[in-house]
């Protein structure tokens, strides 16, 4: 297979001229990038850059201004990503007032998960063991974004798209929970991440996309925006800084 026949296979997701407008306000201005499959991308800009809103548009969440979004060589007029996107928001309490068990139970029945990786899930993978019997509106912030990531875990889609996973996790969960997600991208499953901190995205992604004001100021490797800026040895927040 020809080198670029074979890139182009490994496209997962393709997003072409996505404009967001909201009044008279630009929220996303031509967004162009390329998602491959079994690669983590991690999405990178200040608070009010645009993040989220490029996840809901992806996800459905809110109707786009204008752009097409491309699967393999398909772009459906009208988007529908169930089948291909896990979209989990930050600060979510799915089903407040439910016991734990029985939101996990829930999903797993949803999503028609096998009891031992459904057990293995919860037991050994995010140790949600002691909250079970808890309500999810009485989690701690750790253990809720635990049982979030659970049920991203238990979907059958894909690509996850996760807003903020390490939010509200110590350092010894963060490393855990990162751990896991590379085993997932081992799986071949895609992950699209929204981080705040820098220095986590550094440790976990593959890629980024750095936004600022709603558009695209860099995206690739970490060597590869090394080079674009001149900084080679250059953190990923000196990268930032450089390129706005």
């Amino acid at each position: 297979m020809a080198v670029a026949a074979q890139a182009a296979a490994n496209v997962l997701l393709r997003v072409e001229g996505l404009r967001k407008e909201i009044g008279d306000s630009d929220i996303l201005v031509d967004i162009n990038f390329e998602l491959y499959k079994g690669e983590i991308l991690g999405l990178i800009g200040p608070n009010g850059a645009g993040k989220t809103t490029l996840m809901e548009c992806l996800a459905g969440l809110r109707p786009r201004t204008a752009g097409m979004f491309y699967v393999g060589d398909e772009a459906p007029a009208d988007w529908d990503p169930k089948g291909l996107m896990f979209y989990l928001p930050n600060n979510v309490a799915p089903y407040a007032e439910l016991y734990t068990i029985e939101v996990l139970t829930f999903f797993g029945r949803v999503y028609d998960v096998d009891p031992r990786r459904w057990e293995r899930i919860i037991l050994d993978e995010l140790s949600l063991q002691p909250v079970l019997r808890k309500r999810v509106n009485a989690l701690s912030k750790g253990n809720m974004q635990r049982l979030l990531i659970a049920l991203a875990l238990m979907s059958p889609q894909p690509l996850l798209a996760l807003d903020e996973p390490f939010d509200g996790l110590d350092l010894h969960q963060t490393r855990a929970m990162m751990s896991i997600l590379r085993n997932l991208r081992a799986q071949s499953r895609t992950l699209l991440l929204c981080i705040h901190q820098l220095v986590d995205a550094e440790r976990i992604c593959d890629r980024v996309l750095l936004l600022s004001e709603g558009r695209i100021i860099g995206v690739g490797t970490l060597d590869e925006l090394r080079a674009k800026t001149g900084l080679p040895s250059g953190s990923l927040e000196e990268i930032f800084l450089a390129l706005t």
